[in-house]
């Protein structure tokens, strides 16, 4: 299955696990339009078996150990 990337708004701390609740740090975009958000334990946890399905998946759990982008001066 071949397809084009649709733009999606970054996921922010508002969007939350469909799985527990936890912050979503992965959406999982259906074939039949519809997504699913997950945090990055859910997310790797289903992500190949929703591939399989023919999802898109757009992972965002890098942004887990990014440093501030503020300096805190002491």
């Amino acid at each position: 299955m071949t397809g084009t990337l649709t733009p999606t708004k970054p996921l922010t701390a508002l969007d939350r696990c469909d799985r527990c609740g936890a912050q979503a740090y992965l959406r999982a975009i259906l074939p039949s339009g519809g997504e699913l958000l997950f945090c990055a334990h859910h997310g790797r946890q289903h992500a190949a078996a929703l591939r399989a399905r023919g999802a898109e998946i757009r992972d965002e759990s890098a942004r887990l150990i990014e440093s501030p982008s503020v300096s805190r001066g002491r």
